[in-house]
């Protein structure tokens, strides 16, 4: 075999894995077809490939959009919040310029380490984290989101994160809804420990 018919026949593996992976594979998966760092960097170089982190790659030619990226590369254990869900939900009316992605305290925090998109995780005990999870269609998939409920708590756990302006419109947007579950929203307070708050800021409203 000659050396382009050699890079032809890498070439047609690299691109039949990421396809197999959705857009988004790891370099222990590019070792999987007998191709060492230096040879991965070479497809670097030559266009083929995309570094999307430090382990992680996506065809060139692709052009993933944010979405995308975020669903590839955290939507197995990812979970969608504070204002990142709130845009989702249509409380907020301006994309945040960063993902807000609850996962397991245990997460290795160099998951995050990303020159693009920019995220913000929060970590989470695996039992809070599971609290008042939903879905919704995302990034081409569907990702794991909190419902409107857990959703509001944590924004008046976290308030001093997050913008003023932006926390009233989201309170206002919830009391709006007409199918908010006030009974469903008081359980969760008594969980995330807001239950004061949620009373004080909210039950003058119902």
């Amino acid at each position: 075999m000659t050396r382009e018919e050699k890079w032809k026949k890498d070439e047609t593996a690299i691109r039949e894995l990421v396809k197999e992976h959705d857009g988004v594979v790891k370099t222990s998966e590019l070792y999987t077809l007998g191709i060492d760092y230096r040879r991965i960097q070479s497809f670097v170089d030559w266009g083929v490939l995309l570094r999307v982190k430090n382990g992680y790659y996506s065809l060139q030619e692709q052009k993933l959009s944010e979405d995308e990226m975020i669903y590839r590369l955290f939507g197995e254990d990812g979970v969608l919040t504070m204002e990142s869900a709130l845009y989702i939900y249509g409380y907020l009316p301006v994309k945040p310029a960063e993902y807000q992605i609850a996962v397991d305290k245990n997460t290795s925090k160099s998951r995050f380490h990303l020159n693009y998109p920019f995220v913000h995780p929060y970590y989470s005990e695996p039992k809070v984290l599971a609290l008042g999870v939903t879905q919704t269609a995302f990034g081409g998939g569907t990702m794991k989101i909190y419902d409107r409920e857990r959703l509001i708590c944590d924004c008046l756990k976290y308030e001093d994160r997050l913008d003023r302006e932006d926390l009233k419109k989201a309170l206002r947007a919830y009391l709006a809804e007409p199918t908010k579950d006030i009974s469903r929203l008081l359980s969760y307070a008594k969980e995330r420990k807001v239950l004061n708050k949620v009373q004080n800021r909210i039950g003058v409203w119902l």
